[in-house]
C-alpha cells in the first residue's frame, strides 16, 4: 500500500476514535417561553431549530474535552442571545451592542462512563457584560458571544472538576 493510501486509512480509522471522548445530552424547553431567541428575517420554527442545533454541536464539541464515555447532560432554561431585533425599514435586523448581552440559565450534569455524577448544579445563570470588549477570535459565526461565554465557562467550571492537575 502506498503512503497516501496508508495516510488516508489512517484518518478513516484512527482520527474518529479520538475526535469525540465525551457527549452532550441537550434538553430545551419551548423556545416561545425563552427571554430573546426572536428570530429577525427568517421563519420561527426554522430559527428555533437552528439555534437548537448550533448549541447543541457546541455543546458537544466541549463534551468532546472530557474523558471517553463521560456525558455532559444540560437543559437549558433560559436564553438570551446577544443583540437585539430591531426593525430596518420593511426588515427585522439583530443588532449586536453592548447594552444587549448573551445570558443564558441551565442545569447541567457530568456523568463518568459508570454514570456516577461527577459535577452538576441545579441554577447555572451565566452574563457577559463585557462581551464586546475582548478581542473577537476566530471565524466569525452564527451565536458567536454567546458559545465564548459558556465555553469560558465550561473550561473554568467543568474541566477542572472532571480532570484535577
Amino acid at each position: 500500500m502506498n503512503t497516501l493510501k496508508k495516510i488516508a486509512v489512517a484518518m478513516f480509522v484512527l482520527v474518529p476514535a479520538f475526535a469525540h471522548a465525551g457527549e452532550a445530552v441537550v434538553k430545551w424547553h419551548d423556545f416561545d417561553d425563552y427571554r430573546d431567541v426572536r428570530p429577525s428575517n427568517d421563519v420561527k420554527g426554522a430559527y428555533h431549530k437552528r439555534i437548537a442545533a448550533s448549541f447543541e454541536k457546541h455543546f458537544n464539541k466541549l463534551a468532546a474535552k472530557l474523558p471517553k464515555g463521560y456525558k455532559f447532560n444540560v437543559e437549558v432554561t433560559e436564553l438570551d442571545l446577544a443583540g437585539d431585533v430591531q426593525f430596518g425599514g420593511m426588515n427585522e435586523f439583530r443588532i449586536i451592542k453592548p447594552i444587549y448581552i448573551p445570558r443564558i440559565e441551565f442545569k447541567y450534569s457530568v456523568t463518568d462512563k459508570d454514570g456516577q455524577i461527577l459535577s452538576e448544579n441545579n441554577n447555572v445563570s451565566l452574563k457577559d457584560m463585557g462581551f464586546m470588549d475582548r478581542i473577537k477570535r476566530g471565524r466569525d459565526e452564527e451565536f458567536y458571544y454567546d458559545k465564548r461565554m459558556i465555553t469560558e465557562w465550561f473550561d473554568k467550571e467543568i474541566i477542572p472538576k472532571v480532570d484535577p492537575q
